[in-house]
């Protein structure tokens, strides 16, 4: 074993307990440290125990009033980290998958599943945790009349049934080697079941506080659940305020009035930076921004029409005006580069003036397009649409930027006008990113790319690739999917951005912090701590 990683071990036991300082600091000075430096790093590991106590208080830049408790209706990060449930599975602070209500998982085939349940969870309403409450909470997303957005996750699905005395087996039509990150998303929450059936309204989740107060839109509160599985919370408490403004939620966090922040405004980020009380957490994930055109809305249903708008957008001007250089280049595809089989042989699609107005007059439009937007999709999306609709100038192409209110803004415009702007903060796996948004079946398919014959052959390539264990092969179709969208799909997607978030120094994390979603995966009121 090697100097660092008997370290790194050591450093875990002091961290959980398991061995005292005088024997940390020994076995540090056994592998050659200096006592002053031993002395030290046993400080830095103190520093990053965990305190218990507090409440947190959270400005989020999501939220609507028309949000609720139905997992399948959450659409945004408000509702998606309330902090009530657990799913299955879930992604660590270091970035891997782990149990969650489940111990283990596992799989012969990738098609026959079993998920191994952990003892002695209990639900806020005093009730035990039993393999009926995950049949019947993920049944809840898959039955015909359903209108939840993880219908299309589920559709796979063949069987769900009881394994022995706390097991679930889940049998698959088609092997899918990722269906366990499948189980992690967060419309797939267990609830507590009774005949078969959960009860969306009311909060009897398993979660790591109570929810006590919910004002969709405004805010959300609760306390510290007593008997939770994990490891947290450290917290005694949360709230949690929906505030869609970023001058706002700079404003509260700067004046004290809550501890985080998410969607730092990148011209923000240094004048946050500069204030002594405050602290900038930055990661690099999935996040993308998008500008979703329907094909099932006039003109988007013309391909020379998209293709003209997709050619011509400035994408680097968006980069650098809009994140200030906090992300990068999007390719109008929603692989990131941090994805394992993200396509960097794609060539990068250009601002193409000549190209845009050859397919504007092939498609035969005239007049202007409507694009709307809010800044409740990401922070400057209006000023994204206005610098599109300037570009768009110099081809030959007329745009309305149509702003429209913040509150409201994913019921009533997103997944419903022709072009609007979007915000999806991706996926850990391809398969999971296009089974969310893309395949005919999900109703988040914001496109509506489902008829083409693109679609078609990409809806066929997912199905395949989902159970293709040879790598290469697997890479071959997932390459060939990203080419397919962004060719005919209707995603304009000019940029992934970073996750810019703004703390109180007093709050503390590990040093590790999942990307998949912002604030640690969704996961900060459970994993972290004040100082």
């Amino acid at each position: 074993m090697t100097k660092d990683k008997f370290l790194q071990q050591q450093k875990l036991k002091f961290l959980n307990g398991k061995i005292d300082r005088r024997s940390f600091i020994s076995s540090a000075i056994a592998t050659g440290l200096t006592i002053p430096a031993a002395l030290s790093l046993a400080g830095d590991v103190e520093a990053a125990t965990p305190n218990r106590g507090g409440t947190i208080r959270t400005a989020r830049g999501h939220g609507s009033t028309t949000d609720n408790l139905d997992p399948g209706t959450w659409e945004n990060s408000f509702a998606s980290s309330l902090p009530y449930v657990n799913c299955l599975t879930v992604v660590s602070n270091e970035g891997d998958l782990v149990g969650d209500l489940a111990e283990s998982y596992e799989t012969d085939d990738a098609q026959t599943w079993i998920f191994n349940l952990r003892k002695g969870i209990e639900f806020h309403n005093g009730k035990s945790l039993t393999p009926e409450d995950v049949i019947a909470s993920l049944q809840f997303h898959m039955h015909e009349d359903s209108k939840s957005a993880a219908k299309g996750l589920l559709a796979s699905v063949k069987e769900i049934s009881k394994d022995g005395n706390n097991s679930v087996k889940i049998v698959l039509e088609a092997p899918n080697a990722d269906f366990a990150y499948v189980a992690s998303d967060y419309h797939l929450v267990v609830l507590a079941s009774e005949d078969g059936k959960i009860d969306v309204t009311k909060a009897h989740g398993t979660g790591a506080f109570h929810l006590e107060v919910y004002e969709p839109g405004v805010k959300a509160a609760g306390e510290r659940f007593a008997n939770y599985h994990g490891d947290g919370p450290y917290f005694d408490s949360f709230e949690m305020l929906s505030i869609l403004d970023a001058t706002a939620r700079q404003s509260a966090i700067m004046n004290g009035e809550v501890d985080v922040i998410d969607r730092v405004d990148p011209k923000t980020v240094n004048l946050l930076a500069r204030a002594p009380n405050l602290k900038i957490l930055e990661n690099t994930g999935t996040l993308h921004y998008t500008f979703p055109m329907r094909l099932n809305v006039e003109p988007f249903d013309n391909y020379d029409l998209r293709m003209a708008l997709k050619l011509a957008i400035r994408r680097r001007e968006l980069v650098d005006k809009i994140l200030l250089g906090h992300g990068a280049l999007g390719n109008d595809h929603p692989i990131s580069t941090a994805n394992r089989f993200h396509a960097s042989n794609l060539p990068q699609r250009e601002f193409d003036p000549e190209r845009a107005a050859a397919h504007y007059k092939k498609s035969g439009h005239s007049g202007a397009i409507d694009l709307s937007a809010s800044d409740a999709a990401f922070a400057g999306a209006v000023d994204a649409a206005q610098l599109i609709a300037n570009s768009a100038k110099e081809c030959g192409i007329e745009i309305n930027v149509v702003r429209e209110p913040k509150d409201g803004y994913w019921s009533n415009v997103w997944n419903k006008k022709g072009w609007s702007a979007c915000y999806w903060g991706g996926r850990p796996t391809e398969d999971w990113m296009f089974s969310a948004a893309y395949v005919q079946e999900t109703e988040w398919n914001d496109t509506a790319w489902r008829e083409t014959a693109a679609a078609n052959r990409f809806n066929a390539l997912v199905t395949e690739a989902r159970g293709e264990v040879d790598d290469a092969k697997q890479r071959q179709m997932y390459e060939e999917c990203q080419r397919l969208i962004h060719d005919d799909g209707g995603t304009i997607c000019p940029m992934f951005a970073n996750y810019i978030m703004g703390l109180n120094k007093n709050v503390m994390h590990k040093d590790d912090v999942a990307a998949n979603w912002e604030l640690d995966g969704g996961r900060w009121m459970e994993r972290w701590w004040f100082a």
